[in-house]
């Protein structure tokens, strides 16, 4: 099946983005990851009105959906490219773009370093000795799983880049440590850090639910985490 692959790109922040429109005559068991290697690989890379062209930017690692590297707008929803398959999406038109929720760096790449500053502000991490219930195991292995890919921060309708709410991703991967934390002093700073970074920001609409592309019990561990934070739970 051929299909256009229409990719909106941009040199860098300051400049201006434009939109690039190739075929691609393949399987539609490809996956967006293997389609854009393949336009790649293409010595040169020509556009659909034959232009020669400079390779599209992206990042991927691992492609096995384990790294949350190749996040992208795919046909306007934030997905993974290597687990998002061309079978999967509706007509022949692939429409790609970068996280509009990340400062660009260059075409499909952003600069995700501001989810991390979010989670080190939040004080995630361990004073003490983890202390481990055999009946939170599930749920601490269900958020040591999150990619930080920014899919569920791509649609929050309350995280900005510039902002101080830190979104979901935040939430998820606090609960591990306000489970595991002894050491009391901290707990309570990763408790009143939370309350000013996530809870008092969510709106609820719980939009980050659904999106996850590994498909996380978010709602369950945004709860959790509640519970642990706001109440002692």
């Amino acid at each position: 099946m051929v299909y256009k692959i229409r990719i909106r790109r941009q040199e860098s922040q300051k400049s201006d983005s434009y939109w690039q429109e190739f075929e691609f005559d393949g399987s539609k068991n490809s996956s967006v990851a293997n389609v854009l290697k393949e336009l790649n690989s293409r010595t040169p890379l020509k556009d659909n009105s034959g232009n020669i062209v400079t390779p599209i930017s992206w990042e991927c690692s691992c492609m096995v959906r384990k790294c949350g590297a190749c996040a992208m707008l795919i046909n306007g929803r934030p997905r993974l490219a290597c687990s998002t398959f061309l079978h999967t999406l509706k007509g022949s038109t692939i429409i790609l773009e970068p996280l509009s929720k990340f400062p660009l760096v260059r075409d499909l790449i952003v600069d995700r370093s501001n989810l991390f500053e979010n989670l080190k502000k939040l004080n995630l991490w361990l004073e003490s000795e983890a202390y481990m219930s055999s009946w939170t195991h599930e749920p601490r292995y269900q958020s040591a799983r999150c990619l930080m890919c920014g899919c569920c921060l791509e649609v929050c309708p309350n995280f900005s880049a510039n902002g101080t709410f830190a979104g979901t991703v935040a939430a998820v991967n606090a609960f591990r440590i306000l489970n595991e934390e002894q050491e009391s002093t901290h707990l309570n700073e990763i408790s009143a850090e939370y309350k000013k970074r996530f809870f008092e920001g969510c709106g609820k609409s719980l939009s980050c639910h659904d999106i996850c592309p590994i498909g996380l019990p978010v709602e369950e561990l945004l709860v959790r985490s509640n519970a642990a934070a706001v109440w002692g739970k």
